[in-house]
């Protein structure tokens, strides 16, 4: 791929700056479709823009296009964020589209993975008298769209996980709360940035969450909520049985009770029966897998002690998030957690503080 600069100039990069914007705001929010923008331009001005749309439909190009007069479109400018798809899927290539539009000039950052579409593209639409040039600004997509390139390159979601502690590691008391408000803002924050949260049936038991993003206004994207459950043990009196989100509930078990089952599928709930492994335990790799085809790109977990060790010790995991309070429990603290924080900085290379107010409290990405 070209990259030279001397092919783009400033009102490329602002043009191109404002597509990123748009990918970036919706990052997180297409599913496994990468979040795109696009901005459609002719004589210096911006006719439209387009984002991939929530869940993955439309394409941010079929968005920004069918925003425009047709009469307007030809000789036009479509700056994307990504090399427009080429294949057919459950939509039609937006390439053909940009074709039948008469547009005269794309220009696009970053080559898609995707096997259908990867460096297709560019050929293809230089073969119809269209001006093509790509690279510009690739660095900073690229980050866009790192969590995207890793779920379509294994074809399992992107998975992080967090939890929480006391400055001296305990994760319980007697308290329910352990970080403060601050962090738990982020915490849900994160819940909003992905697709779905993944819980072990005792943490839901054991906290009775909702398991949802309750930040204002973002109530709506909260995520799909997955749970580990072996046996069946979910209690049935729990909010995720029974709230109005339950039908985005899926729950993996490995349980021949007829009668659970009946009552679970009864209440809407999703049932999913995985193997175990060889140390009688639901085997992690085939959930994610099988969350993949359901169409889940990535997975955010809270699933406390025991989860947590497990998907280090069988690398399923991508990030993490340490949410450490400024509290000291002592000896009302229960669970310590010392030993598994030496094991997750060990797993990472890497590793960044969160840069915002939370009043004392901490939290640490490793990655």
């Amino acid at each position: 791929m070209s990259t030279k600069k001397d092919k783009f100039n400033k009102k490329d990069q602002y043009f191109m700056n404002l597509a990123i914007n748009l990918a970036s705001h919706r990052n997180g929010l297409t599913g496994l479709n990468p979040s795109v923008g696009s901005i459609i331009v002719k004589n210096n001005k911006i006719l439209s823009f387009g984002q991939t749309g929530f869940n993955g439909r439309p394409h941010a190009e079929f968005d920004a296009i069918k925003k425009c007069n047709k009469k307007d479109l030809k000789n036009s400018t479509i700056y994307i964020t990504m090399e427009p798809c080429t294949h057919y899927g459950k939509t039609p290539p937006c390439t053909n589209l940009i074709v039948k539009s008469k547009i005269k000039k794309v220009i696009y950052s970053i080559n898609d993975v995707d096997l259908r579409t990867s460096n297709k593209a560019y050929s293809f639409l230089k073969s119809k008298k269209i001006i093509v040039l790509r690279g510009l600004l690739k660095a900073k997509t690229k980050k866009i769209y790192k969590n995207y390139f890793i779920h379509k390159n294994i074809q399992k979601p992107y998975v992080a996980a967090k939890i929480a502690c006391s400055n001296d590691y305990f994760i319980s008391s007697k308290n329910k709360f352990i970080t403060n408000q601050y962090s738990r803002k982020v915490s849900h924050l994160l819940r909003y940035y992905f697709d779905s949260i993944l819980v072990s049936s005792k943490t839901a038991n054991s906290d009775n969450s909702k398991l949802t993003c309750r930040i204002n206004g973002l109530e709506s994207y909260s995520p799909r909520r997955l749970i580990i459950d072996k046996d069946l043990k979910i209690k049935k009196k729990s909010h995720i049985i029974n709230d109005n989100d339950k039908i985005n509930t899926i729950i993996f078990h490995s349980s021949r009770n007829k009668k659970k089952i009946k009552y679970l599928r009864s209440k809407g709930i999703k049932l999913n029966y995985i193997d175990l492994n060889s140390e009688n335990k639901i085997n992690l790799e085939k959930v994610f897998s099988k969350a993949y085809i359901m169409g889940i790109g990535s997975i955010i977990i809270e699933g406390g002690k025991a989860l947590t060790k497990s998907i280090l010790k069988e690398k399923l995991i991508n990030e993490f998030y340490l949410f450490r309070s400024k509290k000291k429990l002592g000896k009302h603290g229960k669970n310590n957690i010392i030993n598994l924080k030496k094991k997750i900085k060990y797993f990472f290379k890497k590793k960044e503080n969160i840069e915002t107010f939370l009043n004392g409290d901490k939290i640490t990405r490793y990655y």
